[in-house]
């Protein structure tokens, strides 16, 4: 019988999304290698990797405390949600140097393989995660695509503002931020014309016309499959409060669904995560993708089979 070749996973520690698409994994016998690239740090994760020296362009190993795996035997790799060291016992610059080297070296490594399917490939998720080029990606395919500036022009904001009526802000990139030592998360909200002023200069910022929304609607694509949630709530940003939240599986229209395939295939990902409005007319409304979002408790809600769509991709049984 021939040995099934594994799959990484590259994630954080505490990861439930990622148990649950092993626990499939596993149903179906396919050996999984998991590893966090924090571990680099002390948790027993090794890296050796030769170029130049064999037939294939790379070959070498990873090792885990518990696993060893050939680079060049590696089936997938799903890359969910990696730490990366930041070295706290050394000093500020040789920490830098080596954070540096751990994403070059054992980054570099990953990436240069060409052989395994990637769920989703580092560089692609990262290229795909500017909103402007989202936006304007969506409307090439025909999405509608709600009125946005991005400026840090206040005159051009106040202007933008009191054409549209309903503005919404919202950030260019989550980043982790404090005042006074208490985290802060960047909801969407709305957005005054007499709010801006000239601290706007500072950096772009993104606003956008507020959509007259029945409901949201979260759609996860697995491959070629896309699973719709409707959210229903009375919030502007849903992400605020879980508990006020109603779910219902619905059904794509067609063009939506086929221009959401259109979209990845753009950006050469075989997965993601698409937030999108629903008006009052049954309209769909493009707001973004989130190339590694999370889904885990959507398929807890809904019991659609999502995690087991992830094993089937990640096992290369996905039509």
């Amino acid at each position: 019988m021939t040995e099934e070749r594994p799959v990484l996973v590259v994630t954080e520690a505490n990861d439930i999304t990622a148990d649950m698409v092993i626990s499939e994994l596993n149903r179906r016998s396919v050996p999984v290698v998991r590893f966090n690239p924090a571990d680099i740090d002390g948790g027993g994760l090794t890296v050796s990797a030769r170029f130049g020296t064999c037939p294939a362009p790379v070959a070498g190993q990873v090792r885990t405390v518990s696993r060893t795996v050939d680079l060049g035997h590696v089936r997938a790799v799903y890359w969910r949600r990696p730490d990366w060291p930041t070295f706290p016992h050394l000093a500020a610059d040789d920490a830098r140097f080596a954070a540096a080297q751990v994403r070059y070296g054992l980054g570099g490594t990953l990436y240069a393989l060409d052989g395994p399917l990637w769920v989703n490939h580092p560089l692609r998720i990262a290229a795909a995660d500017y909103k402007p080029a989202q936006l304007a990606l969506a409307q090439r395919l025909g999405l509608a695509v709600p009125p946005t500036l991005v400026t840090n022009d206040p005159a051009a904001a106040r202007e933008f503002i009191t054409a549209h009526g309903q503005v919404i802000y919202k950030v260019l990139r989550w980043t982790p931020y404090e005042r006074d030592g208490i985290p802060v998360t960047g909801w969407a909200d709305l957005v005054t014309a007499d709010e801006i002023d000239d601290s706007v200069r500072v950096t772009p910022h993104l606003f956008q016309a507020r959509v007259d929304k029945a409901a949201d609607v979260r759609v996860l694509v697995v491959g070629r499959r896309a699973f719709a949630v409707r959210i229903d709530s009375d919030l502007l940003d849903w992400r605020k409060d879980y508990s006020a939240l109603s779910y219902t599986v619905v059904d794509l229209p067609a063009n939506v669904n086929k221009a959401l395939l259109a979209y990845l295939d753009r950006l050469g990902l075989v997965s993601g995560s698409f937030d999108l409005a629903m008006d009052r007319a049954g309209d769909y409304w493009w707001l973004e993708l989130n190339p590694n979002g999370q889904w885990g408790w959507l398929e807890e809600k809904t019991g659609l089979e999502m995690s087991a769509a992830f094993a089937d991709l990640l096992r290369g049984d996905n039509p």
